[in-house]
């Protein structure tokens, strides 16, 4: 039982974004690693084209419930509220099969979640930048400067994350 109770106050730590990079490799101030990802609708982003915009890479899973509950906020919170500036939204699925998140993408959009979103089966980006927990954002500056990181999600991680992308903006 005080496993079990240690366990679950560890969870509940890592979900309320407590040592928000925690799992990261790279760090605030840290020079974002560069990376190609295929998205789910075929188009491909490379990290390094889109200097001079603010962009926002989360790494997500179709099985991770904090991740979802983050995804109902991003259309309106991040979204429709950006829409008009320089900023880009690279969701990218951690580990998965496309045929996988497709499926979860059609879930979501009957519950009025749509975006498109990045592959990563292998893990080779995410390799790059964490080793464990997620949802796990990084929020990357106009010069490819990580700015922000949050890992987990709570209430307010998303008012937060606002913050921190409007004051690059």
């Amino acid at each position: 039982m005080k496993n079990a109770l240690i366990a679950i106050a560890f969870l509940f730590s890592i979900s309320i974004g407590a040592q928000a990079d925690r799992g990261s490799k790279l760090k605030v101030k840290d020079k974002a690693t560069d990376f190609t990802v295929q998205m789910l609708d075929g188009e491909s982003i490379t990290l390094s084209d889109l200097k001079g915009k603010v962009v926002l890479v989360n790494f997500w899973a179709t099985w991770c419930g904090p991740c979802l509950m983050e995804f109902k906020e991003i259309p309106k919170e991040i979204l429709e509220r950006f829409a008009d500036d320089d900023f880009v939204f690279i969701p990218i699925s951690r580990g998965e099969n496309k045929f996988l998140v497709e499926q979860k993408m059609v879930s979501l959009k009957k519950k009025g979640i749509e975006f498109n979103v990045g592959l990563d089966p292998t893990k080779e980006i995410w390799d790059e930048y964490a080793t464990k927990y997620i949802p796990k954002n990084y929020l990357i500056d106009k010069d490819g400067v990580i700015r922000y990181i949050s890992t987990g999600y709570s209430e307010d991680s998303m008012e937060t994350l606002v913050k921190e992308i409007k004051k690059l903006l």
